[in-house]
């Protein structure tokens, strides 16, 4: 975990620099953009997740920790929106089973190797999944974040014109990926995309939000 402390700390100095704010707004009923869906509790809190197939959306697991109950919320308390614009939505799914990241603790104030969901969907959605891409996370490399963020949580946002900054690789296959995408709380579970033979695909879910730098994690969501 030393190279995830040292990111860390990159992450703390660049949280002074001003970032340029990006992000615009994507059509959520088209191609990449309607595999992206707004996920939403009973408990009010929302975030963003990503279809990768028909029936399962990846999100960020502390999107789902109730620090009420300090327990991970139940699947009926959980709503999954797609073409999610201006309390309108296209499809509505319902939520069959939970699994989270190996040893996800929802106390933990920082980053963790499992704050990612898996989320069962009760029926698949007629919309293209997104697919995974292994060892796309490299210094450099340009990316897309899209998400629900806090301050225009109506819209669904995209910053098309970042790059990954840092990659700290963790144990179990897992990896930080520090990037420069504006973005606000609510992009939690958002995907960060890259491009590769003409299409877009998934490399990381965003875990924390500022304006100066993100932090996303890679790992392998499909277990």
């Amino acid at each position: 975990m030393r190279g995830a402390a040292a990111l860390a700390l990159v992450i703390v100095a660049a949280a002074t620099a001003h970032a340029e704010d990006r992000r615009v707004p994507v059509d959520p009923n088209e191609p990449p953009w309607n595999a992206i869906a707004k996920v939403q509790s009973n408990v009010g809190e929302h975030c963003s997740g990503v279809l990768i197939a028909p029936a399962v959306v990846v999100t960020a697991a502390h999107c789902l920790y109730n620090p009420r109950t300090r327990a991970v919320l139940q699947p009926v308390s959980l709503h999954v929106l797609f073409g999610y614009q201006r309390a309108q939505y296209r499809w509505h799914r319902q939520v069959a089973r939970i699994t989270v990241g190996p040893g996800f603790d929802g106390t933990m104030g920082r980053p963790q190797p499992g704050d990612w969901a898996r989320l069962d969907l009760a029926e698949a959605v007629p919309v293209t999944p997104l697919p995974l891409f292994d060892g796309g996370a490299g210094s450099g490399v340009a990316v897309a974040l899209a998400g629900y963020n806090q301050d225009r949580a109506q819209l669904l946002m995209a910053d098309l014109a970042c790059h990954v900054r840092h990659v700290a690789t963790l144990s179990g296959g897992a990896s930080f990926v520090a990037h420069d995408c504006a973005a606000t709380r609510g992009t939690s579970g958002a995907p960060l995309l890259t491009k590769r033979d003409g299409g877009w695909g998934v490399i990381a879910i965003n875990i924390a939000a500022s304006r100066a730098e993100n932090l996303a994690l890679s790992a392998r969501f499909e277990k």
